[in-house]
């Protein structure tokens, strides 16, 4: 118990988070120093789009996986590698009411992580794939500073969205953290309390997750592909869900269902479930932003 008096509650440690992604951009500032700007600040065309088109980019999205095969699969068990060991760290610190929020946050900030299959899509596409290995090009993109300033606009919406779950549990079942994974399960389905923190939880963390579906739902394929800043990418990507709210939203639960069913198994699904939604997205790109 002694121990638990000097560990951060997760508002510190957002808070602190903010502060050194604050850090990280200033460090970086040679890198992403003109992130809002582009050559091109035109917004592209944007297609209508029909479910139709979305079962086209998930078989895509399968042939893109096929292609690439257990080289995908292994660098993408990096990322259920690390959701297991966050989730042991906050096991671990008496944080269990987190865990889920740690797990349905990942979908906040699974776009930046996915930007190296977008690109082995993009060179599959051009003909000049070789394997894994092309998922490292980003790092020599012309658009890396953009990608950079995106992500951390993610990491700073995932941040937000733990630091709102905190607060959550803290109204309903707080303060006193569960004993254990269980016994948390229990008090959530068998007391109205419970009841109120999942529901008023899922409706807020629907709220963030329409953010991120809405800023980045083709932001970053759009920089990889095209001479764009972060705002032009932003401002197609809210015209693309403008012009497609039906087929975007379908898309959103897609995309939820998906990443529900590859967490089930302690995360390890998303080592199939990842690299097919990510590959996909660089299709759905393809669709609505012809060229």
């Amino acid at each position: 118990m002694a121990m638990q008096q000097h560990i951060r509650n997760p508002i510190e440690w957002g808070w602190d988070s903010l502060k050194q992604t604050g850090r990280a951009m200033n460090a970086a500032g040679h890198t992403i120093e003109g992130a809002w700007e582009g050559h091109d600040r035109t917004i592209p065309a944007v297609r209508r789009i029909t479910g139709a088109d979305l079962r086209d980019v998930l078989r895509a999205g399968f042939e893109d996986f096929g292609a690439y095969r257990t080289d995908v699969i292994f660098l993408c068990l990096l990322y259920p590698i690390i959701g297991l060991v966050l989730a042991r760290m906050i096991l671990g610190y008496g944080m269990v009411p987190l865990v889920f929020p740690l797990a349905s946050g990942f979908a906040l900030i699974a776009p930046f992580f996915a930007v190296g299959l977008y690109e082995m899509s993009r060179r599959r596409e051009a003909g000049r794939d070789k394997g894994w290995a092309d998922a490292f090009g980003v790092a020599s993109s012309p658009a890396l500073g953009s990608i950079m300033a995106l992500g951390l606009l993610l990491l700073a919406l995932f941040v937000l969205w733990m630091g709102a779950a905190h607060i959550i549990w803290l109204l309903t079942l707080g303060p006193e953290p569960p004993t254990n994974l269980v016994a948390f399960a229990r008090e959530v389905v068998t007391t109205p309390a419970g009841w109120t923190m999942a529901i008023v939880g899922i409706a807020v963390g629907f709220v963030f997750a329409v953010a991120v579906l809405v800023l980045s739902v083709v932001s970053f394929p759009l920089l990889l592909d095209r001479d764009v800043g972060m705002g032009t990418a932003i401002a197609t990507s809210l015209k693309v869900v403008q012009a497609n709210p039906g087929p975007m939203a379908l898309w959103g639960l897609i995309i939820a269902g998906l990443l529900v069913l590859g967490s089930i198994p302690l995360l390890l699904g998303l080592a199939i479930v990842f690299p097919v939604l990510g590959h996909a997205t660089w299709h759905l790109y393809r669709k609505v932003l012809p060229r």
